[in-house]
């Protein structure tokens, strides 16, 4: 299309089928002239269609636990052998199995939570880490993870999920100070509720969904409009943007009540 990532080489976590983000980001990153290797967990890679991603965009897959830092090694090593240096990492992994089993906020199993923490934020961290020991991001690379606003904002049923992302958003502007020795950006994207495998199975999803559009002056941005954001993150048109939370939510964020929201009270 333009060209704005012709030449740089990148990994990409977390796409699992076409509704995925990370499935998205792939496809315009692709489009805009990068390579990149794709990565999931070798469960998710089983569960998901990820090989049909890789003949459409050219790309290789390697299975790593996120989690793992053997993994993650043996998946960076793989990297540089291919790319020598890469330019951009995308993290779009997410999980709670709070969530999925249903476990109240109040009764949370700690078991649980601190599985799902280690999978949706520190797993964030043992990327970086593993990327900062090997030496292997490119001057002006971008790292991205991808969060929700339910790291500032309280929403039901979204449970222990809020509290991941907000670790989430704290790694990146930790981590981040100390990036920028390396002259690498480090920045997370709070999406809209977006319709994922991920995303849906927080219960009333659906309630999310409209809820934000009718306040969001824009409307929602969708899996596409997130993809494209990533994209200008990655490129060389973003170099002094870093440890940022950065809203891609049509407004939301920034509205106190719609008129929408107004009129559905008011009967207006």
């Amino acid at each position: 299309m333009y060209g704005l990532l012709k030449g740089k080489k990148g990994i990409i976590f977390g796409a699992l089928n076409d509704q995925s983000i990370a499935w998205k980001v792939a496809e315009r990153c692709h489009e805009e002239g990068a390579e990149f290797i794709l990565s999931n967990a070798p469960i998710a890679m089983r569960m998901g269609e990820i090989d049909t991603l890789a003949q459409k965009t050219n790309s290789e897959v390697i299975g790593a636990d996120a989690t793992s830092m053997e993994d993650l090694g043996k998946l960076f090593d793989a990297a540089i052998a291919k790319f020598g240096k890469i330019d951009f990492i995308l993290h779009s992994i997410g999980m709670s199995v709070n969530v999925r089993k249903g476990k109240h906020y109040t009764d949370i199993n700690y078991d649980w939570l601190e599985k799902g923490w280690d999978v949706s934020a520190v797993s964030f961290h043992k990327v970086m880490k593993t990327a900062w020991e090997k030496d292997c991001m490119n001057e002006w690379g971008s790292i991205l993870a991808l969060t929700y606003i339910a790291a500032q904002r309280t929403f039901p049923d979204y449970n222990d999920m809020g509290d991941n992302k907000s670790y989430l958003e704290s790694i990146a502007r930790s981590f981040g100070y100390y990036w920028g020795e390396k002259k690498v950006r480090v920045n997370t994207i709070s999406q809209s509720p977006t319709v994922t495998t991920a995303g849906s199975g927080v219960k009333g999803f659906g309630g999310f969904m409209g809820f934000a559009e009718d306040m969001s002056p824009l409307g929602n941005a969708t899996a596409l409009d997130c993809a494209n954001y990533c994209v200008a993150m990655f490129s060389d048109l973003t170099r002094k943007v870093t440890m940022q939370n950065l809203f891609n939510d049509g407004g939301f964020s920034n509205t106190g009540v719609s008129q929408k929201v107004v009129d559905k009270y008011t009967g207006e």
